[in-house]
Formats: C-alpha cells, sequence, structure tokens
C-alpha cells in the first residue's frame, strides 16, 4: 500500500495563470538588475513594512536588504540570472487574499538549489510591490 504523497500539487489554477506569467517576469527579484537597478526601483516594488528571511533562516529589514542590493549594483557583479547561468523554474501561484498572491518557485545557482517564496500584493494596473520574501536552501 502507497503512503500519502511527499510532494504537494504544485498546479496553478488556470484564472491565475495571467497573474503567473507576469509575476515570472519579475523573478528572481532581487537577481534582476533590469528591474531592480535603483533606490527608486526597490522602493517602488517593495512595500515599507517589506521584510525577508534569507536561505540562512536569519531575518532581514527592508533597509539591510537594500544594503546588500546596493553593494551589489555598485560592484558591477555580473548578472548571473540574465546571463542564463541560474535558473528558475517550478513556478506556482496562489491568490491568498485579495491582490494579494504566494509566488513559489526553486532557483537553482550554479550548484546551489533554493525554494523562493514571494508575497505579491497589487496588479498589472496598479504595478506589483514584495511583501515577504523567502529563500530556503534544498538539502
Amino acid at each position: 500500500m502507497d503512503g500519502p504523497r511527499t510532494e504537494p500539487d504544485l498546479a496553478t489554477d488556470e484564472s491565475l495563470l495571467d497573474v503567473l506569467a507576469e509575476l515570472r517576469q519579475r523573478e528572481p527579484i532581487f537577481h534582476r538588475r533590469e528591474l531592480l537597478s535603483s533606490r527608486e526601483d526597490f522602493e517602488e516594488q517593495t512595500a515599507n513594512d517589506f521584510w525577508e528571511v534569507g536561505a540562512s533562516g536569519r531575518r532581514y529589514s527592508r533597509e539591510f536588504v537594500w544594503s546588500v542590493l546596493s553593494e551589489r549594483l555598485a560592484s558591477g557583479e555580473d548578472d548571473q540570472y540574465a546571463s542564463g547561468g541560474w535558473q528558475a523554474r517550478e513556478f506556482q501561484l496562489r491568490r491568498i487574499a485579495q491582490d494579494t498572491y504566494l509566488l513559489t518557485y526553486t532557483l537553482r545557482q550554479d550548484d546551489r538549489l533554493t525554494r523562493r517564496l514571494t508575497v505579491w500584493q497589487g496588479s498589472a494596473g496598479a504595478g506589483w510591490k514584495i511583501l515577504f520574501h523567502q529563500g530556503t536552501v534544498v538539502g
């Protein structure tokens, strides 16, 4: 007799496929230089009370996340995602409240594999803001 499935059903409801397509173009958000190339971009796309749980398990404030991003931008570090060195896949979207969505995906960064979760609020007409982000290393 087979036991319960370990993996959840990651299918996105058909009614959300347009939103999923739009949000996929924004992820991985903190690694997309064309979307976040300035403090203004960052502020437009993150809620004032945004925070993150990093792959380390540590919690990070909005200001700390910006400080890391600004250092990355200033260093001229290659955009690994744009160059195809990193790959995001297994996207799944679920609506958790009106105009609020939970997006999950897997990100491969060379030999590192993480599961990502971003809570997005807004719409195409009003713009999108990130409320929360989390990364978890797959062991």
